[in-house]
């Protein structure tokens, strides 16, 4: 605390002929009384938290009395995903410079198609894209498609190579309707009537999953197969064909399946299956072969250095 404030001038007692000047006390006091309210606000604004700081100790759970602070619950997703997600989002920024400096152009046209190539060649087992919604797996595409132009921009190909590339593999680019589904197992037909009265009641068919399917790699997921279409080998036959009749956003009956058990499944989208003209798959093949001809492998992370990126991790 500052108590210049109450200093005084000295009384000068090497002029004994002066009488001693009186303090005013007036002053003081309101100096005093100025500075004790400062104190006293301080104090009360000190007990009461900022907004950052009620955010930060927001309760988000509780288990037996026992409090998880939504600073907690942050602190604990930055070190299980943060590390990742900083690198995702580092990456991105990397692979944008690396447009604008190479002058290269990343269409929806192209997202469009790689998305539906990787649905196509989607196992139904394989979850790797379901940890993705719609517009982070677009951005991640994006960035891959820009690593990819800037390591294929100066590789040769010819367009006969591309031409008989895609004579040879048009059932690469003919795919079929694909259906994002969630499924609940079950033993019996009884139990899948008994789930689906359940769903009726609006009981979470993600909840339900996770207590009643016994697939344990899906019910995991909240019963999450992924994408299914026509020719998935990990998928029973009678589930694809049910799949057809179901509506987006709407659930299956009680679906008898060919290996004895049944399911109840939920399509929560449906991909229009499409067949690429060889005019729109040009420039996919074209990087695809020149890529080929490239024996070392070069990631993202390779362009650091030069675009000057750097992180709290240290080095790259």
């Amino acid at each position: 605390m500052n108590w210049s404030l109450l200093s005084m001038k000295s009384i000068h007692n090497n002029v004994p002929t002066q009488p001693k000047r009186r303090l005013k006390t007036k002053p003081v006091l309101i100096v005093l009384g100025i500075l004790l309210l400062g104190n006293l606000l301080w104090f009360i604004a000190w007990l009461i938290p900022n907004d950052q700081q009620a955010k930060a100790s927001e309760e988000v759970a509780s288990v037996d009395g026992k409090i998880i602070t939504k600073e907690q619950w942050m602190a604990s997703m930055e070190t299980i995903y943060g590390k990742e997600v900083l690198l995702d989002m580092v990456n991105a920024e990397v692979m944008e410079a690396a447009a604008k400096k190479n002058d290269i152009k990343v269409t929806d046209a192209e997202i469009d198609l790689e998305l539906a190539l990787i649905r196509s060649t989607r196992e139904g087992t394989d979850t790797s894209l379901q940890a993705y919604d719609d517009e982070i797996l677009r951005k991640k595409i994006r960035s891959r498609l820009i690593l990819e132009k800037v390591l294929a921009k100066d590789v040769n190909v010819k367009e006969k190579d591309i031409k008989d590339f895609y004579e040879n593999n048009k059932n690469l680019y003919n795919i079929p309707t694909s259906y994002r589904t969630s499924v609940i197992y079950v033993a019996t037909e009884e139990e899948g009537k008994a789930v689906l009265k359940e769903l009726k009641d609006e009981s979470s068919f993600d909840g339900l999953a996770r207590e009643r399917s016994t697939d344990p790699s899906s019910a995991s997921l909240g019963g999450d197969v992924g994408y299914i279409s026509k020719g998935t080998d990990s998928i029973d036959e009678a589930l694809v064909e049910a799949l057809e009749k179901v509506k987006e956003g709407k659930t299956s009956g009680v679906i008898a399946l060919k290996d004895g058990r049944y399911a109840i499944a939920l399509v929560k989208d449906i991909f229009e299956g499409q067949a690429f003209s060889y005019e729109k798959v040009e420039g996919h093949i074209k990087r695809e072969l020149a890529l080929s001809q490239i024996h070392q492998s070069v990631t993202q992370e390779s362009f650091w250095q030069e675009y000057k990126a750097e992180w709290i991790y240290g080095e790259q």
